[in-house]
């Protein structure tokens, strides 16, 4: 009876450390996607809109916040890896490239409707 009772008391600590990773993971993906999201807003500012072409603009925006988006894919890819862990790593890559690619569309859309004629 004690050997469950122990049992018992360490898989509910190991599954408290476990949400406990899993809640820091999700945060420093929430993190990594905000400073990914300001760095291109930072891009999407008057200077830089001034002449741009909407082809040189989203070619703009794929280069640009290179760290940022490093990071954001590497912590979204940790979250996901942790959330879903009988996911392959490939499906994981996927939906991390695929937030940064809606991320990269939403400012150029947002580009294309400011430079639309009123």
């Amino acid at each position: 009876m004690r050997i469950v009772a122990m049992a018992a008391a360490l898989a509910m600590t190991a599954s408290g450390a476990l949400a406990d990773e899993l809640d820091d993971a999700h945060k420093l993906a929430v993190q990594g996607r905000d400073s990914y999201w300001n760095c291109l807003a930072q891009e999407y500012s008057p200077d830089n809109l001034m002449h741009m072409s909407e082809q040189d603009f989203t070619r703009d925006v794929a280069s640009a916040c290179t760290s940022e988006r490093q990071n954001f894919r590497v912590t979204l890819v940790d979250y996901l890896s942790m959330q879903f862990p009988d996911t392959g790593a490939a499906a994981h890559m996927t939906t991390a490239n695929k937030a940064i690619e809606l991320a990269q569309k939403d400012i150029v859309t947002a580009f294309v409707r400011h430079k639309a004629p009123k």
